[in-house]
């Protein structure tokens, strides 16, 4: 059986894994997610609509998400991710609604119009990840296998075969790696 997750939902999940990976890592000990200017160029990649000016209350809010997701990536058991993800999505206030703004199609959204960033990415990566969970696919929710790389990722692959969080960087890295040691082992 595939499963197959709405537009939405796949927009929410690469929101939350944006939003983790902001958290520094062990190759990097940067964060990225330390200023106004980190939180708002965020706040546009991820296409957040309805966005007023952000404030430092913002950015500390958002910043304190971080920790509260990231474990549901590595946990051992689709019990133990729902009771956190159950928890994050209680801290939240939902209200959902159909939308259909900025030229986007009729969709879902879980927070009201007015509701703080914070609770819009609680609630929003929160649902998103209760449909992963409730469709059997936590499995789905890793990190990169890559050594010197700890970073979340979703894997919306078909065949769940995806490995490393950027097939660019971590992922070509380790196969130019394993091809140079192949061809010196090959004595070439």
């Amino acid at each position: 059986m595939t499963v197959t997750f709405s537009h939405d939902t796949e927009h929410a999940l690469g929101t939350l894994v944006r939003l983790v990976n902001t958290l520094p890592g062990p190759s990097s000990q940067v964060d990225t997610m330390e200023t106004l200017e980190d939180l708002e160029k965020f706040v546009h990649e991820r296409e957040f609509s309805a966005v007023g000016n952000l404030s430092e209350t913002d950015l500390e809010e958002v910043r304190e998400l971080r920790p509260l997701f990231s474990p549901v990536f590595t946990t051992g058991s689709d019990a133990e991710a729902a009771a956190m993800i159950n928890a994050i999505v209680a801290s939240g206030t939902t209200t959902p609604r159909l939308t259909n703004h900025d030229g986007h199609p009729w969709h879902i959204h879980y927070s009201r119009d007015g509701s703080s960033l914070t609770c819009r990415i609680t609630v929003e990566c929160g649902i998103a990840l209760a449909q992963v969970i409730s469709a059997g696919e936590r499995e789905r929710l890793r990190r990169c296998e890559a050594p010197d790389c700890d970073d979340a990722l979703i894997d919306l692959s078909r065949n769940r075969s995806k490995r490393y969080c950027d097939a660019r960087t971590c992922g070509n890295r380790l196969h130019v790696a394993a091809y140079r040691e192949r061809r010196k082992s090959a004595g070439e």
